[in-house]
């Protein structure tokens, strides 16, 4: 029958029940004899039972409280229990009479124990959230107790003891019993929400772990213990809290106990269910018995009820039916009393068949075949059936007669009613027989093709061709054919039924029926594989697998079973010999061959050679750290790091086992403990005995020393980057603190530790290197949209897995671009700055440019330029009429234009598009900014006429925005006051620029006057025009020029005027108040003229002295007067000074920006030219004028004049400084 059609076999009718308690059952544990169990209640005692009679044998008193816990050692000598009082008594396995007064060992109740499997160390589980360790000889605590962070529901030691597993209600923690320290942690059932952990089992072979859950996650979960990774579904069927769960002892079935009152019966191989067995009322506690023919569980029905296991479950394979006795008898190799107890048998009752049959077996075993052939006929000729056709079967094979024999065996299987469990084992005794009769390829062949066939047992089958293996190895062995006997026992040896060291030990259990027929012993069968292939190997001269083949023989046994071979005469017998053969080899000092393998890069003849040492017990400290570096070199880092330990435990003051246990846990990627491994070794170092080994400590840097260089690289690292970034791996957003958390904690980091703390010098480019390449930013310069996602839309937020519309898809391209770029932080404006925050928004807006340019790299995304675009369509887009693009492209110094669709601008895939020459072309076009600061730009005050110029028709959304923008370009640090309104952004912002650097080309436009102050603009559109150039002189002018100063007296008058010019202060601008140095001319004369546009602009013609006439347009109504006219209101024109223009740049009074550490440019040609300014009381606008004082008469064009001849020098003396408003 398929086994998905099988039916759920139900039961409710246990086969015993045992009663005594008076209170709920909490805990029950079989004892090792077979005979007995203990169990634990609520009632405050301990009951000790007689499994078979169901009585009860002893109650145990001594607790105040329940008992929670109970244990018994596997030599059945020592019973533990733990009560709610948190406390521990251990009583004698056989009377049941306490051992110890009662220890306080917990503040709250114990939940679990459990006994080491060699039974010296107990292991208790509390609810204070602590497990704790107790000699079992002295009872005193081992070790400090372990925190577990939360209650500890179940305790568990692996079957071999090397792991000790903690089960709290948050997670599963797995510890090294060696070392004590924690291998492992997951979340098991706690991993979902309102879920926790309960219990927990072991799966034989210590491979897998089977862990019960409560709460809304009411399964069982099966985890792998080399990756501690869920293997499968979980096992679903129960509706309340898996109490327990316990797996019998070939691992094929497991038992679970739930608070919904049923015990379930699994199947191991598939997680079906085979079987339910209810109880009244909740269940507690479950377990196999020592035979796996019962289960045993107990609750709060306050009894325990014993259930047969469905005797369908078993791979059964028992065909002899023996007394106990008799099987024994044969078993241990007394085929005589076997044969004596087996014919009193057949003398009592004549028509014992079955009698017969079995001495026809003990007598084929004795190879009498006459006598085995004739008691299988008589069984036959008395009833046919199937042991007896067996038996005629395997006597006729004994004397050579196979045609009958084969015929025996085909009539034996008429009498199987075609039950598999009868089929395979008889056609396995029929494959035996045959290769008893030196039928050995039939016979091998036989049992494969049995192993393929459906629902075949094929653990039985592998251990059948092993034995045969190993029998076919002997008789090649016998032969001097000793590469081919190796490859038949290492064919023994690989079969899959050896999978697990618990399978080793079970197979005489199983499968005795073979020992009984063939006198086979199943129980040493492995060892002899192993035992035999080692031998064979080195007589086949094979030495360095003889002794592989000799570890992994000892690394597969438990520690008793490695004992007793390390004890065994065999054992000495091949080490001697080993070493015999290697020293016939010339490789008489192991120890100094495996030295000098290593020096020469041989690793693996190092390894080979030290090997060798260590498994013939001539091992020392040397010796493990000579195969450790060889391991090492080979990276075979888990190795190695067994060889490191082995090293501090036989050497623990050395400093070199730690050393190679660092190099190992390093090499493995366990940075954590590769760092304390190598503190570890500085401490040893440090305190080293030998001078010449502390001196060793100076080439080595400190923990505090290496974080310290670090934390200061990463503090100049971030010292111009973002407050906060988007990281590209997570998709979450970080303040700089969870930056560097996270850094503190990434492999890199690690890494960097490591590698530093290993070198004296701290190696500071190093450092940088690393962070630089972690902290790697990239800015986002784009056009904001209409729904661009702000600070609050992604705090807290994955952005990855955020709704991909309008401005959200944007941002999440750009991270994955900037990610795939190589750059693990992100910024974007938008989301990155919270706008709610006045402080945080003045502090972004003036650190921005300086983000920018210390970015790794800036995208600039033009999402109105579509794919595939020809060259032309960067100057078309929105992005480059915007004013805080100017600063985003100036700044960095590694830019990438992205079209619509994510993909390169012209499909440029050059690293850096400030390299490019086609775009960088079309942008200087466009943006008429030069080259040289297209691609190089200096931030400062220099030229700032011509930086206003490059913003001049740029626009922001936001009107204060256009100067904020600017003081990055600039170098400035002023405050952020959205609201101002641009005239007043604009004037602190040029204020500043004249204040700082005394260039005052800024001056220089033509428009509207500013409410800030009349000598600034009120828009940046004022800039648009080029700053003025004169005309060159011609050829003639220059040379009237040269000659004029042959004339004494003017000269005297040019000096004069180059002397005053030359004292003159610098310019002053602070309050809204302007000193300006000038050079005056005062007008004599305005009078208005007649123009097209009388409405908008007026036009003047002005008269000074000194000067030709000329004329001004204004929107300014200015008063009209003459000499002969004269009004109160005083007019100059006046030509701004700048010392530099005498190419006597003052470099004290030059003050440059963040970044400008260029040298000093030559003089500039963009002074402001005239203007006109005003004094007086001509009008309401100048009434609060003090005296003194001036405003700018705006233009809307350059005024320009010349001197009418050069005895106008003389009225060029009127040299001074005008405070304007």
């Amino acid at each position: 029958m398929d086994d998905a059609a099988q039916p759920i076999i139900l039961s409710t009718t246990p086969a015993r029940e045992f009663e005594g308690h008076e209170d709920h059952i909490c805990a029950l544990a079989p004892c090792p004899d077979k005979r007995r169990m203990v169990t634990g209640s609520e009632d405050n005692t301990l009951c000790l039972w007689d499994l078979e009679g169901g009585n009860l044998v002893k109650k145990m008193e001594g607790h105040p409280s329940w008992v929670q816990g109970v244990a018994v050692s596997r030599d059945g000598q020592l019973i533990a229990s733990g009560d709610m009082n948190g406390q521990l008594i251990a009583w004698d396995g056989d009377t049941g009479e306490p051992l110890i007064q009662p220890i306080k060992a917990h503040n709250k109740w114990i939940n679990w124990l459990d006994l080491s499997p060699d039974g010296t160390t107990l292991a208790s589980g509390s609810w204070d959230q602590t497990t704790k360790l107790w000699n079992t000889q002295t009872w005193q605590l081992q070790g400090d107790p372990i925190h577990c962070g939360s209650e500890v529901a179940c305790v568990r030691y692996s079957p071999f003891g090397e792991l000790l597993a903690i089960v709290t209600r948050r997670d599963v923690q797995i510890f090294n019993t060696r070392t004590g320290r924690c291998t492992a942690n997951f979340k098991a059932h706690a991993v979902i929400n309102s879920a926790c952990n309960v219990s927990l089992v072991w799966a034989p072979g210590s491979t897998r772990l089977l862990s019960g859950g409560c709460g809304i996650d009411l399964t069982i979960r099966e985890w792998d213990t080399l990756t501690w990774k869920q293997v499968g579904d979980p096992w679903t069927g129960h509706t309340d809290a898996i109490r327990a769960i316990s797996v019998n002892c070939d691992g094929t079935l497991v038992a679970s106990a739930s608070d919904d009152c049923h015990v379930r019966l699994w199947r191991f191989s598939d997680r079906r269910t085979i079987a339910i067995f209810k109880h009244s009322n909740q269940v507690h506690r479950v377990t196999f018995s020592m035979d796996s023919q019962h289960i045993l569980s107990g609750g709060k029905d306050k009894k325990i009820l014993k259930w047969a296991v469905p005797g369908d479950v078993w791979p059964d394979s028992k065909i002899v039916i023996l007394n106990p006795a008799i099987r024994n008898a044969c078993i241990s190799g007394h085929l005589t009393i076997a044969e004596k107890l087996l014919t009193e048998e057949i003398h009592a009752c004549s028509n014992s068949y079955n009698s017969y049959a079995n001495r026809s077996f003990v007598m084929a075993r004795k190879r009498e075949w006459d006598h085995a052939l004739h008691d299988a006929v008589k069984s036959i000729a008395i009833k046919p059936s199937l042991i007896g056709c067996i038996s005629k079967g395997i006597a006729l094979c004994g004397k050579m007669q196979f045609q009958d024999a084969m015929k025996a065996f085909d009539l034996g299987s008429t009498f199987t009613n075609r039950d598999t469990r009868s089929i395979y084992p008889l056609l396995l005794i029929k494959a035996i027989a045959l290769f008893n009769a030196d039928q050995h390829s039939e016979a091998i062949i036989r049992i494969q093709e049995l192993a393929l066939c459906p629902n075949a047992d094929i653990h039985a089958c592998q251990i059948v061709e092993a034995y045969l293996c190993i029998q076919l190895g002997i008789n090649a062995l016998d032969g001097a054919h000793y590469n081919e006997a190796v490859d038949h026992f290492t064919a023994a040896v690989k079969v899959d039924a050896w999978s697990s060291k618990s399978a080793i030990r079970s197979v005489h259990f199983i499968y005795d029926d073979f020992v009984v027929l063939f006198g086979w012993d199943l129980e040493s069968l492995w060892r002899t594989a192993n035992q035999k292939r080692c031998d064979t190997l080195l007589r086949a001269g094979r030495l360095r697998e003889a002794h592989e083949s000799y570890q992994y023989m000892m690394d597969m046994s438990d520690e008793v079973t490695k004992a007793n071979y390390l004890d065994s005469s065999w054992s000495t017998a091949f080490k001697q010999d080993c070493s015999a053969r290697y020293a016939a080899n010339g490789d008489v000092d192991l120890v100094a061959c495996g030295d000098a393998a290593l020096a020469a890069s041989d690793y693996d003849r190092a390894i080979e050679l030290s090997s060798v040492v260590i498994d013939l017990g001539f091992a020392t400290d040397s010796v493990f750290a000579t195969r450790s570096k060889a391991k090492l070199k080979k990276a075979l880092w888990e190795d190695a790091l067994i060889d490191a330990q082995k090293v501090i435990e036989l050497n623990p003051s050395s400093y070199l086992g730690y050393h190679l246990k660092h190099a190992a846990l390093h090499g493995s990627q366990r940075y954590d403990e590769a760092i304390d491994a190598f503190e570890m070794m500085l401490f040893m170092l440090d305190h080293a005995p030998d001078p010449q080994v502390r001196e060793l400590r100076l080439q080595h840097a400190s923990r505090s020393d290496t974080e310290g260089a670090i934390q200061e690289a990463i503090h100049v690292q971030l010292e111009n980057a973002p407050h906060r970034s988007l990281n590209t791996f997570t998709g979450l957003i970080c303040n700089q603190e969870a930056q560097i958390n996270a850094f503190n904690t990434s492999t890199e980091y690690k890494e960097l530790l490591l590698a530093i703390m290993q070198h004296g010098d701290l190696r500071i480019e190093r450092i940088e290197e690393v962070v630089v390449q972690y902290f790697r930013c990239a800015m986002l310069s784009h056009r904001w949209e209409a729904s661009e996602p702000l600070f609050r839309d992604i705090q807290n937020k994955v952005v990855y897995n955020l709704n991909p519309v309008g401005g959200i898809a944007k941002l999440q391209f750009f991270c994955k671009t900037a990610r795939d770029a190589g750059c693990r932080w992100a910024w974007m404006d938008s989301c990155c700055i919270d706008q709610n925050n006045p402080v945080e928004l003045q502090e972004s807006v003036n650190s921005m440019f300086v983000w920018y340019r210390h970015s790794a790299l800036t995208i600039i995304y033009l999402a109105d330029v579509t794919p595939s675009s020809k060259s032309g369509a960067l100057a078309k887009s929105a992005w480059i009429t915007r004013g805080w693009t100017v600063q985003e492209f100036l700044a960095p110094s590694i830019v990438l234009f992205y079209q619509q669709d994510w993909s390169l601008y012209l499909d440029d895939r050059s690293s850096n598009h400030k390299k490019s020459v086609a775009i960088m072309r079309e942008l200087g076009d466009v943006t008429r900014i030069d080259a040289q600061a297209l691609i190089a730009f200096h931030p400062g005050m220099r030229g700032a006429r011509e930086k206003l110029q490059w913003v001049s028709t740029r626009v922001t959304t936001l009107q204060e925005d256009i100067a904020y923008s600017l003081f990055g370009i600039f170098g400035v640090h002023l405050p952020v006051l959205y609201g101002e309104k641009k005239q007043n952004a604009l004037g602190r912002l040029l204020q500043e620029i004249v204040a700082l650097s005394g260039d005052i080309s800024a001056l220089d436009w033509a428009g509207k006057s500013s409410e800030f102050n009349s000598c600034l603009p009120a828009s940046i559109t004022s800039y648009q025009a080029p700053s003025h150039a004169l005309p060159s002189l011609s050829e003639d002018e220059m040379q009237i020029s040269i000659s004029s100063l042959r004339d004494n007296v003017i000269v005297d008058v040019a000096l004069a005027l180059f002397s005053r010019l030359d004292y003159i202060c610098a310019p002053r601008f602070a309050q809204r108040r302007l000193h300006l140095p000038c050079i005056v001319f005062p007008v004599t004369e305005v009078r208005r003229r007649r123009s097209e546009d009388q409405e908008t602009y007026l036009t003047y013609e002005v008269k000074a002295d000194g000067l030709h006439d000329l004329q001004i347009i204004t929107d300014d109504k200015l008063l009209q007067f003459s000499r002969a006219r004269p009004i109160r209101q005083t007019f100059l024109l006046v030509r701004p000074w700048d010392r530099r223009l005498l190419e006597l740049p003052d470099f004290a009074d030059d003050v440059l920006g963040v970044d400008d550490m260029t040298p000093p440019e030559s003089p500039v040609s963009d002074s402001p030219g005239l203007y006109l300014a005003g004094q007086g009381q001509a009008d309401s606008e100048s009434a609060q004028q003090r005296g003194g004082e001036y405003k700018r008469i705006a233009s809307d064009r350059d005024i320009i004049a010349q001197a009418k001849d050069v005895a106008s020098v003389h009225n060029m003396m009127d040299v001074r400084t005008l405070e304007i408003l």
